[in-house]
């Protein structure tokens, strides 16, 4: 909690761009499982275009799962999942159209070591959106400005530390001008005093209207940034609620659990 910064502690008290609740990612009823293991179990779940959903729950109950299956970096074994109106593509080409349009943030960085900062952002952009390198290049240093490493642009992922490799791994994402940003444990690899400046990046887009789906243990983020909160355990979707009412009135047992356990660090 004491990793939230006064970014977010002013964010309370400024109204964030509305959601327009028009739906943007909508998974119906999708299950998954590994082997025996049934990691997702009939999961519904609207994101709207603007929202900012952040899940929660404890090691093992699904989130990350959940998360990579939007860009089908999972497979579902029932059930559909679409984003902006389409159906999921299953592989080829249109699935990598449908990768551009949702960006995705790991707990690790995920940064080619072998090329320059500059070029790991611009890569995806000259590669799968065609665009010309010095419009990727303009496009990429504005984004690393944005993210507060644009000194850094010329330098190798080795020479940066993990929290500002982390934001040129956003900057990178948002290079492709997603419709949807996925963050899957952004900060758990993460020194403490990293996780605030990469945080603060993120609650800067949620701030600016970005669509956001967000796996993560900073219940100082979800507090503030979400617009709902989605708690999940043992591959299911317990309770969803605003932050002001999941964090002060749970209406689960699991969910008081879980809470009791993480809000007495």
């Amino acid at each position: 909690m004491g990793l939230v910064s006064s970014a977010m502690t002013a964010l309370e008290n400024e109204p964030a761009a509305p959601a327009t609740h028009e739906p943007l990612v909508v998974l119906d009823h999708v299950d998954k499982w590994f082997g025996q293991l049934h990691v997702l179990q009939d999961i519904n779940l609207t994101i709207g275009k603007g929202e900012v959903v952040v899940v929660i729950g404890p090691s093992g109950s699904g989130k990350s799962t959940l998360c990579r299956a939007i860009n089908r970096l999972e497979t579902i074994g029932s059930g559909s999942i679409s984003l902006d109106g389409q159906p999921l593509p299953d592989e080829g080409k249109a699935l990598a159209q449908l990768r551009a349009e949702v960006g995705m943030v790991f707990q690790s960085f995920n940064l080619f070591a072998h090329k320059t900062i500059l070029e790991n952002v611009t890569l995806g952009p000259i590669k799968v959106r065609r665009q010309s390198k010095s419009e990727a290049e303009s496009r990429a240093r504005q984004l690393l400005d944005r993210v507060g490493v644009g000194v850094q642009a010329d330098k190798y992922p080795a020479q940066l530390s993990g929290g500002q490799q982390q934001r040129v791994a956003i900057a990178r994402a948002l290079a492709m001008e997603p419709k949807v940003m996925l963050f899957d444990e952004p900060t758990s690899a993460l020194d403490p005093e990293m996780i605030k400046e990469v945080l603060d990046v993120m609650v800067d887009l949620a701030k600016q209207g970005m669509t956001m789906v967000v796996v993560t243990h900073e219940m100082g983020f979800a507090r503030t940034a979400a617009d709902r909160v989605v708690f999940m355990a043992d591959g299911q979707i317990v309770e969803e609620n605003t932050p002001e009412e999941f964090f002060s009135n749970p209406q689960s047992d699991r969910a008081k659990d879980f809470l009791g356990k993480i809000l007495k660090h």
